[in-house]
């Protein structure tokens, strides 16, 4: 008897294991059946989230039928919502847009005014999913020339209303549409604007903001007004290592574009007078600090920003067109040493 017991009390211990692996395979099971039943669950039709929208759009678009979705969508623009849910319907159609392009490419240009007219909008998180929308119709081509009439109401709002999110918004929309030369005087209005923006605290807002900035550098009639806007005193401290790679790397662009611009020979022809907190002064003036931020931005652990500041040292030291006319456009000082 002594010496069954502790084979009993054995047979116990594997029958209880047995039984906790069978519990236990058992749970398994059923959470596995759980999780399947769960990925086959298909979403009810009647469902109105973004989600569930664009996921029952996309299965009708792959199987070659119209959805109808942003069709939808756009009729019920046209009914009177509050703002929250026209928000939420611009962002619909924006989130369509992106993902049913053959959809979104049968809208005419009275569904682009629609969408357009949003911008009057007194909620300013319509105005925000309105610029949205227009950022993403005009992915396609043939409604960029019909979003370009909303540019100058786009500069206004970006303007007069310091919201970052409308500002990366409206930039963004702006950045992604060729800029007719009508909205030049509206440009030199707003300028002084965008270099608030620039030299605000919000990455997304200034890295498109220079992205625009440095676009317009580009334009012979706006590259006086851009060099002779008010900045900060403390403007090169974007130039700060500390600062965000995406950040230098636009800000370094729009230097050499500025550098290239202002040596020109069709620039160099006009004797410019600069006023004394100008972006001019701040980066060319003979108080700039300009050559040690470039200096240090060399040895700037992105290879993108290295080069890109040795760019500039060169637009700087070699100017493309001394050599056409020597004497039209000299630099005014040197920036750097002869040994640096």
């Amino acid at each position: 008897m002594g010496m069954c017991k502790p084979l009993c009390l054995g047979h116990v211990d594997i029958r209880k294991s047995l039984v906790g692996l069978a519990t236990g395979a058992g749970a398994i099971y059923l959470l596995y059946k759980a999780i399947k039943a769960g990925l086959n669950c298909q979403p009810p039709v009647c469902s109105g989230s973004p989600i569930c929208i664009a996921r029952l759009a996309i299965e009708r678009e792959q199987h070659g039928r119209d959805s109808g979705e942003i069709r939808r969508l756009l009729n019920s623009l046209e009914c009177k919502h509050d703002e929250y849910t026209k928000s939420i319907i611009l962002h619909s159609i924006t989130r369509c847009v992106y993902l049913l392009e053959t959809e979104a490419s049968a809208c005419t240009a009275d569904d682009i005014s629609l969408v357009g007219s949003m911008l009057d909008d007194k909620d300013n998180s319509a105005k925000i999913q309105a610029l949205n929308a227009l950022k993403a119709l005009s992915g396609i081509r043939k409604f960029r020339l019909k979003i370009q009439e909303h540019s100058i109401k786009v500069l206004e709002l970006i303007s007069t209303i310091w919201d970052s999110e409308l500002h990366v918004a409206g930039l963004r929309l702006l950045n992604n549409l060729p800029l007719p030369d009508f909205v030049h005087p509206q440009l030199r209005w707003v300028m002084p604007a965008l270099m608030e923006i620039l030299q605000s605290d919000y990455i997304l807002a200034q890295v498109q903001a220079i992205q625009l900035l440095s676009c317009l550098a580009q334009k012979n009639d706006l590259l006086y007004d851009i060099l002779n806007c008010q900045v900060h005193s403390n403007f090169l401290n974007l130039l700060q290592c500390t600062q965000p790679g995406s950040l230098l790397f636009e800000l370094l662009v729009f230097a050499e574009r500025l550098s290239e611009g202002q040596n020109s020979p069709h620039y160099c022809a006009v004797r410019w007078h600069y006023s004394e907190r100008s972006l001019h002064e701040a980066l060319f003036g003979e108080d700039s600090r300009l050559a040690d931020r470039l200096l240090a931005l060399v040895i700037h652990p992105e290879e993108d920003v290295q080069i890109q500041a040795c760019k500039v040292i060169v637009s700087l030291q070699c100017p493309p067109d001394v050599e056409v006319q020597p004497s039209a456009c000299q630099p005014s000082h040197s920036f750097f040493n002869n040994g640096e």
